[in-house]
């Protein structure tokens, strides 16, 4: 089949799907009371503090005169109650099977292939490197963001919810064991919630989680939700405007869904020593937005879309190569072909 016949419709539907999650303030020795953590908008007064001109840096008179001008703003915060040292967050997240298998195709000789390539992966590999990954990143608490940044302690738990298994499970981890730089850590407890994650990705069986996640954080201390993107910045007074939830701070199901997929350590530049390059979320072109950088640029043909393309046509991929293809399908997406220029 040439690369021609790549359709020009085809989308994957995704198969990872959290909820959002909400946030509440609770004691470390006491976790079954929790209050909902509400917004407090609050104004103040800023300094100037951005990169100075160069006339202004040269002239003392003209610095002194543009601090004597107030920087008044009006800002969203969140902060743990005084008698609260801990911040709760809870959201839950469904997988779902049928990987590989396009929501929309126009090419049924591409779809046929495809789902010939995909069916070879998981005789060879299932989804075992996938799922331990993703499991690994719901027990160390990474999806807790800014919040789990200086945390005493983190306790998270992970229980399953109306699925088809027999019994409930539940599973407890200590977030500090599993480091956010690699996933070499394992234990039991890892692997068989791995295992469950697998055999949904399968089609074996259905799963959804509820989890919980605790980070010790001290009382009073200021808690982070998700910030809204402002579209239109001069309507709006307020220069920060975070998330809520029926007025419970919360984080958005897109951020907490960027941390279970961030398990990409196999693009040419990682490196678990480095600061800020460690595991990445699986993107086509490997981006980080926080860094200003595309990690899987095409010019170097680790980007999704070249790497696809010689995955559906039947061409050979190395195993690391082939894992990163299968998650960004598990992402999900519109991946069609597009009229060419």
């Amino acid at each position: 089949m040439a690369k021609s016949n790549i359709p020009s419709v085809l989308a994957f539907e995704r198969k990872i799907s959290p909820s959002d999650g909400l946030l509440y303030g609770t004691m470390w020795e006491n976790k079954d009371v929790s209050v909902p953590l509400r917004l407090l908008e609050k104004s103040v007064r800023g300094t100037i503090s951005n990169r100075l001109t160069s006339a202004v840096a040269k002239d003392p008179l003209k610095l002194n005169n543009d601090i004597k001008n107030s920087n008044p703003q009006t800002v969203d915060c969140c902060s743990l109650p005084q008698d609260c040292d801990t911040v709760k967050l809870e959201f839950t997240v469904k997988f779902l099977g049928n990987v590989g298998v396009p929501s929309a195709c126009n090419n049924s000789e591409f779809k046929n292939n495809l789902q010939l390539a995909v069916s070879k992966y998981k005789e060879r590999y299932e989804f075992n490197v996938l799922s331990k990954r993703y499991a690994y990143n719901l027990a160390s608490g990474r999806y807790l963001w800014r919040n789990r940044v200086g945390a005493d302690a983190i306790h998270v738990e992970v229980r399953t919810i109306g699925n088809t298994l027999e019994n409930e499970k539940q599973f407890i981890f200590d977030g500090k064991n599993y480091p956010l730089s690699n996933f070499e850590y394992s234990d039991p407890k890892l692997d068989e919630l791995a295992k469950l994650i697998n055999q949904t990705l399968l089609g074996k069986t259905s799963l959804t989680l509820k989890v919980t996640a605790y980070a010790k954080i001290e009382n009073g201390q200021e808690v982070y939700p998700s910030e809204e993107l402002v579209m239109d910045k001069a309507r709006v007074k307020k220069s920060k405007i975070l998330y809520s939830v029926n007025g419970v701070a919360a984080l958005h199901s897109q951020k907490i869904g960027n941390a279970i997929r961030t398990i990409d350590t196999w693009y040419t530049l990682f490196s678990d020593k480095l600061e800020g390059v460690g595991p990445i979320a699986l993107e086509p072109y490997g981006a980080v937005t926080t860094l200003g950088k595309a990690f899987r640029h095409p010019k170097d043909k680790e980007d999704f879309y070249t790497l696809f393309d010689k995955f559906a046509l039947g061409e050979q991929l190395d195993e690391t190569q082939l894992h990163f293809v299968i998650g960004v399908l598990i992402r999900g997406g519109v991946f069609g072909q597009g009229e060419k220029e």
